[in-house]
């Protein structure tokens, strides 16, 4: 029996800030960046790289314009200038708290993080380093249940900053006739992608999620290959054992992705003019 999990009007935002941030502390030796950038690439912690503002002031002024008023940012124990910094800047529309994910034990890890901050309501789940449309988050915000917005992959490889070969290696989700998700191939073969109907959706993890179910799932889910506990698995487990729906909203749309210091050129290219309002 597959049941809807209904949820009031979603206002909490969920950060994933706690990557260790590898490709971005690897210097290509190709990259020209201010003196600034350069220093913040080698701490790793892309969401504070700096452009006329922080990285993430661009990503939350999404969330802000979307509706959203309370942030979690999960970081890692180490991360005091992240915390430094939101303690103190000026914000008039989002309220900011942190939890602390003590090792980077994967993504399902880190919503458990956030667990006390969210209780049992509907909450979104972003990551630090990804610049989400407008459109992709006001759409979360319109259901009445947990969901994630579908990139059409060969929207985001010509709107996006994201390298080809670089989308071709992100997960797919499966997508019922119905608009459910049905599940999310991580790093599919060939063989699979031929027979998956088109267009292809990407997840960009970015979900909205409830805190009545998904809190069971990633405690009830086994660590992965690389021996973490992932969020698409706890979000599979959700499906296939709790019986929980989660809708795929189509989205032709560009995400500004900041994985190395190679993206930064172009993510500066992009925010330029953009406004930050937090």
């Amino acid at each position: 029996m597959i049941l809807f999990c209904m949820g009031a009007s979603v206002n909490k935002v969920v950060v994933l800030a706690r990557g260790l941030g590898k490709r971005m502390r690897q210097d290509d030796g190709g990259s020209a960046l201010r003196s600034d950038q350069q220093r913040q690439a080698e701490t790793g912690v892309k969401a504070l790289v700096p452009f006329d503002r922080p990285f993430l002031d661009y990503v939350l002024t999404v969330a802000a314009d979307a509706g959203f008023e309370r942030v979690c940012l999960v970081i890692g124990p180490e991360h005091d200038e992240i915390r430094k910094y939101y303690t103190e800047v000026e914000a008039q529309r989002l309220q900011f708290e942190f939890a602390v994910q003590t090792d980077p034990r994967g993504t399902a890890d880190a919503v458990l993080a956030a667990q006390d901050f969210v209780g049992d309501d509907d909450f979104m789940v972003i990551n630090s380093d990804n610049h989400y449309p407008l459109e992709a988050l006001q759409s979360m915000r319109a259901l009445d249940g947990p969901g994630l917005p579908c990139f059409e992959r060969d929207a985001l490889i010509e709107m996006s900053n994201i390298p080809a070969e670089r989308i071709t290696g992100f997960a797919v989700v499966e997508v019922s006739a119905e608009g459910d998700m049905l599940r999310v191939h991580e790093k599919p073969d060939p063989e699979l992608l031929a027979r998956l109907p088109r267009p292809l959706g990407v997840s960009m993890n970015c979900w909205r999620l409830s805190g009545d179910h998904i809190f069971a799932a990633c405690h009830a889910i086994e660590p992965s290959v690389r021996d973490e506990l992932e969020l698409p698995t706890a979000v599979q487990y959700a499906i296939d054992t709790l019986g929980i729906r989660f809708r795929a909203v189509p989205l032709q749309a560009p995400v500004l992705d900041l994985t190395s210091r190679t993206d930064i050129d172009q993510v500066g290219e992009r925010l330029k003019g953009l406004s930050v309002q937090l």
